[in-house]
């Protein structure tokens, strides 16, 4: 119940993460509130690293550093698919990837037995997974081949993530989470002194700190573009989307630790789906700050979530 419970918080505190992270990319590059969240996140790692304790090794330091460099794939891969679209596809067919390669490697390689109950929770959980990332509102169409190897690519990226962060023991405290954030930092830096690079060299390019024509959400869980008309942003929108995304690397910081946290306790299988569900806590909050409505197919996603957890927990 416990270990359910974390994977459940840790999911919704994921769609905060998205939330914000989508506001804050409004006014700034998606790659520059990328890099804030990443270093807001090892900060506070190396903040908490004492208090929490843990062992120091190679190995835990090398599956942390994995584990960065497949999140900063599935960032890049899941950015390129959604700017494709249809979002209402490629969404969800990412969170789906992404809850069913941990699990099936969990399941096959590691051995994992869940019993019945536990095997309908999964069943339930996957089509909550994708109904609560369906989006709504858009024109359906047909996804193009590029599409969708790019959101199925994001999603098992996403799931490499998960397994790699569950390798190391747990005698390592926040070892692999500080050596993720690291990777993901200096990768995000180096795209970012590029993109400032090709912008100097070449003047029509904009550089990475001029304001979005039109910018991908953090994670694409908003499910849309966002317009600026403005070439560069004001100052003050500036601090403003600068201390959206520093909370939003809080929040992700934190649900990396719940997510670390749960799979020290419990299951991959049962935590790569309870983490799938991370766009529940989007559109929750996008219902309570931006009076966005939630469609009745992801009520319908949010009941069978709370079912499959329901599951879980008697497993």
């Amino acid at each position: 119940m416990f270990t359910v419970a974390i994977g459940l918080i840790g999911a919704l505190v994921y769609g905060g993460a998205d939330f914000f992270g989508g506001l804050a990319a409004r006014r700034l590059r998606s790659v520059l509130v990328t890099a804030i969240a990443a270093a807001t996140g090892l900060a506070l790692f190396l903040v908490a690293a004492p208090v929490v304790g843990g062992t120091w090794s190679a190995e835990a330091a090398g599956w942390g550093v994995l584990s960065g460099v497949f999140g900063a794939v599935s960032v890049a891969l899941l950015y390129a698919c959604l700017a494709i679209g249809p979002m209402s596809i490629l969404s969800p067919l990412t969170a789906l990837v992404s809850a069913v390669a941990p699990m099936v490697w969990g399941l096959l390689v590691e051995g994992e037995d869940l019993g019945a109950l536990g095997y309908a929770g999964i069943a339930i959980a996957l089509v909550a997974v994708v109904l609560i990332g369906f989006i709504p509102g858009e024109r359906i169409v047909r996804p193009t081949a590029r599409a969708v190897v790019m959101a199925i690519g994001a999603g098992i990226s996403i799931g490499a993530l998960l397994i790699t962060l569950d390798q190391p023991s747990g005698d390592s405290g926040l070892v692999p989470l500080i050596a993720s954030r690291a990777a993901n930092l200096t990768l995000m830096v180096a795209v970012i002194a590029l993109m400032a690079l090709v912008a100097r060299a070449r003047p029509g390019v904009s550089g990475p700190f001029a304001s979005p024509a039109a910018g991908i959400p953090y994670r694409g869980a908003l499910g849309g573009p966002a317009h600026d008309k403005s070439a560069v942003a004001a100052p003050a929108a500036v601090r403003g989307a600068v201390a959206i995304a520093v909370l939003c690397g809080v929040l992700d910081a934190a649900a990396n630790a719940l997510l670390l946290f749960g799979l020290r306790l419990g299951e991959l299988a049962v935590m790569s789906v309870l983490t799938a569900m991370y766009p529940a806590g989007t559109i929750l909050l996008a219902a309570v700050v931006l009076r966005e409505r939630i469609a009745p197919v992801q009520w319908a996603g949010l009941v069978l979530a709370l079912t499959a957890g329901g599951l879980f927990a008697v497993a």
